[in-house]
């Protein structure tokens, strides 16, 4: 074992196991980053929850909303 052959053969079998290593670490480092990155550019965090909406729907949710309670007063009988 005492061979210089085997043990430079050894090494670089090492040296190109470490560097495949290090390849494949390095390739999916960049592939988060990306990820991360669309992830910020497509608008914020996936776990931020839902958008709120804009001013114009929220007012036109408030109007539905004042029909609702008209109608079912209605419905009930009660003068408004």
């Amino acid at each position: 074992m005492n061979d210089p052959i085997v043990t430079m053969t050894l090494a670089l079998a090492a040296l190109a196991g470490l560097a495949m290593l290090t390849f494949a670490t390095l390739t999916g480092w960049r592939g988060w980053l990306s990820y991360k990155l669309e992830q910020l550019h497509a608008g914020g965090n996936a776990n931020a929850g839902p958008a709120l909406p804009n001013a114009s729907a929220r007012i036109e949710i408030a109007d539905l909303k004042e029909r609702i309670r008209k109608l079912e007063a209605i419905a009930a009988g009660v003068d408004l």
